[in-house]
């Protein structure tokens, strides 16, 4: 029965290599927090922010952040991105509850493995996303 229980890190051994195993394990990824946007108010300035990180990694900082958004900003909202830090910020002009996705693409630094001889990173994902949702009265 022991048997059985390692097969899954033969196979992960087998088919991605020691190091890629080794770094799923500590699931390194891109990971956006979870955020509740307060509501807005028409014709009043609006501003939220959240600042994303690269999961059981302490040099999130090395990392190139990149941000999308998909779906509906209401007018007047834009979104900016600093570095690790999405806001949204801006003068809403219509109300309701808007729905939009972040999508979260991370570049890693390299590495030079002189023992393998090519780069290396060690992220086991390089994207996220996650849904959010903001109202203006």
């Amino acid at each position: 029965m022991k048997s059985l229980k390692l097969l899954p890190f033969v196979f992960c051994f087998l088919f991605f290599g020691c190091e890629d195993l080794v770094d799923c394990i500590f699931n390194k990824r891109p990971e956006i927090p979870n955020k509740y946007f307060e509501a807005g108010f028409v014709n009043s300035y609006y501003y939220e922010e959240f600042t994303s990180e690269v999961k059981n990694d302490p040099r999130d900082d090395d990392y190139d952040y990149f941000y999308e958004i998909y779906g509906d900003l209401p007018d007047g909202l834009e979104m900016y991105a600093n570095y690790r830090t999405l806001s949204i910020e801006g003068m809403p002009l219509t109300s309701g509850t808007f729905t939009f996705t972040v999508h979260l693409f991370v570049d890693p630094p390299e590495y030079y493995d002189e023992d393998s001889g090519r780069y290396e990173d060690s992220l086991c994902s390089d994207s996220t996303s996650k849904e959010f949702s903001i109202t203006i009265n």
